[in-house]
């Protein structure tokens, strides 16, 4: 089987700061670096160095960008074939600040990304017979989003939603599309309408979203671990302990693994255990796409934790 990525693809200008701005004031930057990034360009090269075969679908500008980043898609192994050059419009761009505890802010202008439409949808439903899972995020147009999540819904294809950035509301009609959601605690809080930082409001967090026949609950919460709730059981699976350097992309490269392992046909829990090990391993390192751990990376990584989880797996 495969994956879609249906979304984002950005071009990420990073600037390093020892503490993030308060509003109306200005601080010197320690670093700077540009990065091929976008949520939905992450996940799906989160899932390709993981030796999943990875479809991406969406839009570049027609500018210096544009080629920067098919070409780091390619590079990764992610079929772009279904990626469109818009002309006459730019590449999103993604601006973020990270400071010396790895939080970060971002800032993020669409570019050609608003641009993807039902013409891209129509490209997607020919991709869908063979796929296990679409993976999507809102950083393209909502109405395109809902279109997407809709055919794959009726292909029998899993439909994963990472609502970010999250809106203080999501359409009903697309919660009901939506088999996996996976906020972090940031954005579940927004959704849910109260905030969420213990045990007691992450089920009840979870159990809204479930309300919403949505069937399983992902609440990434950082250094905490992840929490995971269905309508049979909810558990908590802990962060694996790094030193962080830069958290940017790392909610992408526990989408992306966690993905991979459904793709697979690993268990739930072991899914999550995929999904925290890179997103832990992308901690550690600077940048989104060049954060994202390469197979032989991830599998030292789980080995050294003693996690054996889907290393007997043959190579896709």
């Amino acid at each position: 089987m495969s994956l879609i990525v249906f979304g984002s693809i950005n071009m990420d200008l990073v600037a390093q700061t020892t503490r993030l701005p308060r509003k109306s004031e200005t601080v010197l930057g320690k670093n700077f670096f540009i990065k091929s990034g976008g949520k939905g360009a992450n996940q799906a090269v989160a899932a390709a160095k993981l030796g999943i075969e990875t479809y991406m679908i969406g839009r570049v500008g027609d500018d210096d960008f544009g080629i920067t980043l098919l070409n780091s898609l390619k590079e990764a192994n992610v079929n772009t074939d279904n990626v469109r050059v818009t002309q006459n419009t730019c590449s999103g761009v993604a601006i973020i600040a990270v400071d010396e505890n790895s939080d970060n802010n971002i800032i993020v202008i669409p570019g050609a990304n608003g641009c993807v439409d039902g013409t891209d949808v129509e490209r997607l439903k020919l991709l869908l017979p063979k796929a296990s899972a679409l993976l999507l995020q809102l950083e393209v147009p909502i109405k395109t989003i809902i279109k997407a999540a809709l055919e794959a819904k009726t292909a029998g294809v899993k439909v994963i939603l990472d609502p970010a950035p999250a809106p203080d509301t999501l359409p009903d009609e697309l919660y009901s599309l939506v088999d996996v959601i996976t906020p972090n605690e940031t954005e579940a809080s927004r959704l849910v309408g109260f905030e969420i930082n213990n045990e007691e409001t992450y089920l009840k967090a979870a159990e809204i979203f479930l309300n919403k026949n949505i069937n399983t609950a992902v609440l990434k919460l950082g250094a905490k671990g992840v929490f995971c709730a269905t309508r049979s059981e909810h558990f908590i699976i802990p962060a694996f302990k790094i030193t962080p350097v830069d958290t940017v992309a790392a909610g992408d490269a526990f989408n992306g693994a966690m993905a991979a392992a459904m793709d697979r046909g690993l268990s739930l829990r072991d899914a999550m255990t995929w999904g925290a090990a890179a997103g832990a391993l992308a901690a550690t390192q600077q940048g989104a796409q060049s954060s994202l751990p390469s197979r032989a990376i991830f599998e030292d990584f789980l080995r050294s934790n003693s996690v054996r989880i889907g290393l007997d797996v043959d190579e896709p």
